[in-house]
C-alpha cells in the first residue's frame, strides 16, 4: 500500500540551526502513527516541513507518492492534510458552529457527526471560542479539523494542560477517528495513551529516527525508553 504522506531522507531547520536530520518516515492509509521524543527533538519541526510551513533543506515530502515541494500550505490542506496545532489555532472571536463551519468540505464528516462525537460542543454551540475551557478548545480544534474531511489528521500535543477527564476524553475521540479509518500522526507525551492507540511509534533524537516499530517493540526496550522518553519501560 502506498504512502499517503512521507518524509525521504529530509533535512530541515530555523536560520544556520538544521533541526531535522535525513529524516524518513511514511504514514499509510488508516494507519496512526505517535511521533514521539523528548522536547526540542525536532517533532513540531518535522509536523511544520511536512505541512509546508517550512522548506526542505535537502531530501523530498511526498504526497501521494509526487513531491510536494511546490505545494503551498493551503494545498496540501485541499489535499487531505488537517492539523490540530499546539495553540489550538480556533478563532476566538467565533463561536463554535462558525468556526466548525468555516472549515467544512464536503464528506462523512458534517457538523452533525462531530457533535455527535463531541456532544460538550453541542451545548456550547452558541459560544464564542474564548468562552471554551482549553479542554473544549481542543475539542473543537480537533473537530474543525474533521470538518474538512481530511485523509490525515496531524495532532501536535493532542492532550497537553488539559484535566485528566478532558485528556480521557480527546484520548476516546482520537480512537473514533483511528476506527474510522483517518490515517494520523499524534504528538503527546502521555506515552501509555500514545502506545495504546498508535499503530507505529516514531521517536526523534536531536532530529534523527532512533526508532519506528510497532508500540511493542519500544515497549520491550526499556532502556531505550527511559534514554529517549523519559520514562520507565
Amino acid at each position: 500500500m502506498n504512502a499517503i504522506l512521507e518524509a525521504r531522507d529530509l533535512s530541515a531547520g530555523y536560520d544556520e540551526s538544521r533541526i531535522l536530520q535525513g529524516v524518513n518516515l511514511a504514514l499509510h492509509p488508516g494507519e496512526a502513527i505517535g511521533l514521539m521524543g523528548r522536547n526540542g527533538m525536532g517533532k513540531t519541526t518535522l509536523i511544520r516541513t511536512l505541512i509546508g510551513l517550512l522548506p526542505a533543506r535537502e531530501g523530498s515530502v511526498l504526497l501521494d507518492g509526487i513531491d510536494a515541494a511546490a505545494l503551498p500550505v493551503f494545498e496540501r490542506a485541499r489535499r487531505g492534510i488537517a492539523v490540530v496545532p499546539e495553540n489550538r489555532g480556533i478563532f476566538a472571536s467565533l463561536s463554535v458552529r462558525e468556526n466548525l463551519r468555516l472549515a467544512a468540505r464536503p464528506g462523512s464528516w458534517s457538523e452533525e457527526r462531530v457533535l455527535a462525537l463531541f456532544p460538550r460542543l453541542g451545548r456550547r454551540i452558541g459560544n464564542r471560542g474564548n468562552q471554551l475551557s482549553g479542554g473544549e478548545q481542543q475539542m473543537l480544534a480537533i473537530g474543525r479539523a474533521l470538518m474538512t474531511n481530511p485523509r490525515v489528521l496531524i495532532l501536535d500535543e493532542a492532550t497537553e494542560g488539559l484535566a485528566p477527564l478532558m485528556r480521557d476524553e480527546i484520548w476516546r475521540v482520537i480512537g473514533v477517528v483511528r476506527e474510522a479509518g483517518v490515517a494520523s500522526i499524534i504528538v503527546d507525551k502521555t506515552v501509555d495513551a500514545v502506545l495504546s492507540v498508535a499503530d507505529r511509534v516514531v521517536v526523534l533524537v536531536k532530529g534523527s529516527v532512533v526508532h519506528d516499530g510497532p508500540p511493542a517493540s519500544l515497549r520491550a526496550d526499556p532502556d531505550l525508553m527511559a534514554r529517549c522518553l523519559g520514562v520507565a519501560g
